[in-house]
């Protein structure tokens, strides 16, 4: 017999209040946490709801999975017109050793556990999705600045906007740090090898080391450049001042001169 289960993840909002949605629910979730609900509804429906502005769905149509969403449209902070979208498929198949295909994963039995594992995946990959947009995005703005040094011999930014930019990419750095858990395996697979070798399979096929190591080494880039911008912007307003006193100097000697020819 074979069963096919579709999971769709959906990144929503910027943050996702999850204490206000547990209260909106008001059914006892499957496994929470403060950052995290994991929910069944009925015999093969499940959600997974992320602080990170994810949720995750199995068992859902493409119907049930927008009304989901706008139900709990009142918890999502800063939400997204556009929702970034991540679908990946479990084929359970009597007897099949565990195979990860390019959008579907082949195993021999599925139960909350093994689904909990594969959402919980899914959902860090579609976050990873988004954080390397937005990284690439500062990069392309960073390296506008460059070409602009580059081909004027000048920085045409002022300290305000840089210090802005700079706020951008260390909010970004922040959001990343405080919602990838990638190098942290949830609980359930500690003492389980089955659910161990499902977790480190799903890590592999999504490549969420690599691309959470890619976009570290985007921010480190733009954090090096920004040193960089930093140092040139304080080397001009230093100029600057400096200019400004020699003419107030030169103001008084003028004064001074004009005074003592007038008196």
């Amino acid at each position: 017999m074979t069963q096919t289960v579709k999971l769709s993840a959906f990144l929503v909002a910027n943050q996702l209040d999850i204490k206000g949605i547990k209260a909106f629910l008001d059914i006892k979730p499957e496994a929470d946490s403060s950052s995290e609900l994991f929910y069944v509804f009925g015999k093969d429906k499940y959600q997974y709801f992320f602080n990170y502005g994810v949720i995750v769905f199995a068992g859902y149509s493409e119907d049930e999975m927008k009304w989901a969403v706008k139900a709990v449209q009142a918890y999502q902070r800063n939400p997204f017109s556009t929702w970034l979208r991540d679908d990946h498929e479990i084929r359970v198949m009597e007897g099949s050793d565990m195979i990860f295909n390019f959008d579907e994963l082949i195993l021999d039995k599925i139960d909350n556990k093994v689904l909990r594992i594969a959402m919980f995946i899914l959902g860090q990959s579609v976050a990873l999705d988004h954080y390397h947009d937005v990284t690439e995005n500062l990069l392309t703005e960073l390296k506008s600045f460059a070409t602009q040094l580059e081909l004027t011999g000048k920085l045409k930014i002022s300290r305000k906007n840089m210090m802005r930019f700079l706020g951008r990419a260390l909010n970004t750095q922040n959001d990343i740090a405080e919602n990838i858990y990638i190098f942290d395996a949830p609980d359930q697979v500690w003492d389980d090898e089955f659910l161990d070798k499902l977790y480190q399979g799903f890590m592999k096929h999504f490549d969420l080391r690599v691309r959470f190591s890619e976009i570290e080494y985007t921010l480190k880039i733009i954090k090096d450049n920004l040193s960089i911008f930093r140092e040139i912007i304080n080397q001009r307003e230093s100029s600057l001042l400096e200019l400004i006193i020699i003419v107030l100097i030169l103001v008084e000697i003028v004064d001074l001169f004009l005074t003592k020819l007038l008196t």
